[in-house]
């Protein structure tokens, strides 16, 4: 399955797009996990350095 994602996003409108993983740290818990999100690649910056503050 993990192929046809990475087919489809190799073509057409998936290269216009970005996966941005960030860490986060569980309030709860303490422990780190890891979010992912797409987004197109203009705004990457912008879904990075709001996370940043």
């Amino acid at each position: 399955m993990a192929k046809k994602v990475v087919a489809t996003l190799k073509t057409g409108d998936g290269r216009t797009y970005s996966k941005v993983i960030r860490m986060v740290k569980s309030p709860k818990t303490g422990a780190y996990c890891f979010v992912e999100e797409m987004v197109p690649n203009e705004k990457v910056k912008e879904a990075l350095a709001k996370y940043m503050q």
